[in-house]
């Protein structure tokens, strides 16, 4: 077996398409699938289900990609285990998180990180969805709540809790709910339901299990915006809601508590970048953590 045949295996697997990884490799699609077509021959068995939608992995694929990805892991890892790394926290780190955290909280401390470690090259991708960190999707991630499968290293980041919120404007016009059956009153502001990624952001069954929401945005970050821009009222988080004075707690003994978690895969257990950061994110959530919960 060509052991650089693999290389081509996993980026068919992560894209799902013979053109897609061809493109991302830099190679015609004729030899990502002479490539593939060898490892199939060597392995003595078939690694793909083709059809005109894509490549699906075989039982046999699944199997062949969770060793492989341990193979990629550890050959990334030779360089930092050949030198001496005491010093020397280098290279590139994408860190995933949603998109309440990683755009409101973590994106204006990334100098920090930066100032500790000036050679690290530091990815940010706070997008609302599940992260895979077996596909190298993101070397290191902030869940909500804490992930129940997977060959992952998990530490609890924080506790956050959430609230109803609208504008003083907005309150103004059209009174402030007494009540949770009020509700029914007002422009009410939430997730996209079938775009939910996770229970734990199913905020409206939890508070009035009769919520009809008016408008629909699939990121906190976008509901955020038009809560604050006077539209309605909706749950925010309340790290995010407290730096905005014109937002106003509404029904106050509603409040809602969550918890975030740092997550990386096993196979980076010895990645001082992982850990490093990792450390880094205990840090700025703990000399700010009275903003997560009240």
């Amino acid at each position: 077996m060509n052991w650089d045949d693999l290389q081509y295996f996993l980026a068919v697997a992560r894209d799902g398409q013979i053109l897609g990884a061809a493109n991302r490799l830099g190679v015609s699609q004729a030899k990502v699938n002479r490539r593939i077509s060898a490892l199939e021959t060597a392995l003595d068995c078939k690694l793909y289900e083709r059809s005109t939608r894509g490549c699906i992995l075989t039982d046999d694929g699944r199997a062949l990609m969770e060793r492989a990805i341990n193979i990629e892991s550890e050959t990334l890892r030779i360089p930092s285990v050949l030198r001496d790394r005491d010093s020397d926290v280098s290279g590139t780190i994408r860190i995933g998180a949603p998109d309440g955290f990683g755009v409101s909280f973590l994106a204006p401390r990334l100098h920090l990180l930066r100032a500790q470690f000036p050679e690290l090259s530091v990815q940010l991708v706070p997008v609302p969805r599940v992260f895979s960190l077996s596909q190298r999707e993101a070397d290191i991630a902030v869940t909500i709540g804490r992930p129940q499968k997977g060959r992952l290293r998990v530490r609890k980041l924080t506790d956050y809790s959430l609230g109803l919120f609208a504008t003083r404007d907005y309150l103004a016009t059209h009174g402030t709910p007494q009540k949770v059956q009020d509700l029914e009153q007002h422009c009410l502001v939430s997730y996209v339901d079938d775009l939910i990624f996770t229970p734990e952001l199913d905020y409206t069954s939890q508070i009035y299990p009769q919520w009809q929401s008016d408008i629909e945005v699939s990121s906190a970050q976008g509901q955020f915006q038009v809560i604050s821009s006077g539209a309605g009222i909706g749950v925010l988080h309340d790290f995010m809601a407290c730096h905005d004075p014109n937002l106003i707690q509404v029904l106050p003994d509603i409040t809602l508590l969550r918890s975030y978690w740092t997550v990386w895969h096993e196979s980076m257990k010895n990645s001082r970048r992982v850990t490093e950061v990792a450390r880094f994110l205990d840090q700025i959530v703990r000399n700010d953590g009275a903003h997560f919960t009240r």
